[in-house]
């Protein structure tokens, strides 16, 4: 009895999947090895970035789904020939710590939208109680997420002994925010310096504020620029493919020569040149 080609392929690629699987869990699972090292690694910064952000969910779940999710693209391409497979494969492995990035931002914008609030709300609460640690476990009932869950977790801090200028840089370092490292900064200047806190406080708040109007003026300003940015970017490709389609074989002479390599190196040059200063150029810091 024969077995044609596509039968064997139907029996031997699942076995072959099987067995490079068992390998690698055999690599990984060695304590000794350098991919174990590398997993642990990656297992703890997980852990840390899920940590940053209050989501305790176990980064093993997320690092295993990647494996599984590059396995299943490598078997898609023996099975089906998916047309670039390894994209696919790449994008499982980088998807998930870009969307944890993704959501950091995203909650230090959130952040950065409360400190306003935050630091009117100390100042009122320093004029009933002079003691700063005071203030801060009133005001944690009334700041809203996220920012309440950083200011609920120094308060703990300094429940279980850490001083409020610890309990302040750990937030800071925590958080990641600009404006939030200038309005910790202030307070414990000011404890440290005396004077009238409250006042100084309501002076930050100020500052921030025209701060932020002054950020909102320049995106406005800028977005034009980002577009053509996006524009300058993409038009190339779109060119070429226009050109090509309209007169096929126009871009051989590219890719048939030296001189047409050293003239598509030297234009790819120039391409990511312009992108960087035009970048550079609207990157506007305050």
């Amino acid at each position: 009895m024969k077995i044609d080609l596509a039968t064997m392929k139907l029996l031997g690629v699942p076995l072959a999947i099987l067995a490079i699987a068992v390998g690698t869990f055999s690599i990984v699972n060695d304590p000794s090895g350098l991919p174990r090292r590398y997993w642990g690694r990656y297992i703890a910064f997980l852990g840390r970035q899920l940590r940053r952000m209050f989501i305790f969910s176990p980064p093993e779940t997320i690092a295993y789904g990647q494996i599984a999710g590059v396995f299943l693209c490598f078997a898609l391409g023996l099975l089906i020939e998916l047309p670039a497979w390894w994209l696919f494969a790449a994008g499982v492995l980088a998807l998930p710590v870009l969307y944890i990035e993704q959501l950091r931002k995203k909650r230090i914008e959130a952040i950065e939208e409360q400190i306003d609030g935050f630091i009117l709300a100390l100042a009122n609460a320093l004029k009933a109680t002079p003691s700063i640690g005071d203030a801060f476990k009133s005001i944690a009932v009334v700041i809203p997420n996220p920012l309440k869950q950083e200011i609920e977790l120094a308060v703990k801090e300094m429940r279980v002994g850490s001083t409020l200028d610890q309990a302040l840089l750990l937030m800071a370092s925590r958080v990641g925010s600009r404006q939030l490292d200038t309005a910790l900064s202030a307070i414990l200047v000011g404890r440290q310096v005396g004077g009238n806190l409250p006042k100084i406080l309501d002076t930050i708040a100020a500052s921030l504020r025209e701060m932020k109007r002054l950020e909102g003026v320049v995106r406005t300003k800028t977005a034009e620029g980002k577009m053509q940015l996006w524009v300058l970017a993409c038009f190339p490709f779109i060119l070429m493919f226009l050109i090509n389609a309209v007169s096929p074989g126009y871009f051989s002479p590219l890719t048939e020569s030296f001189v047409g390599y050293v003239l598509v190196v030297i234009a790819s040059v120039f391409w990511i040149a312009s992108l960087v200063v035009a970048r550079k150029i609207l990157a506007v810091d305050l």
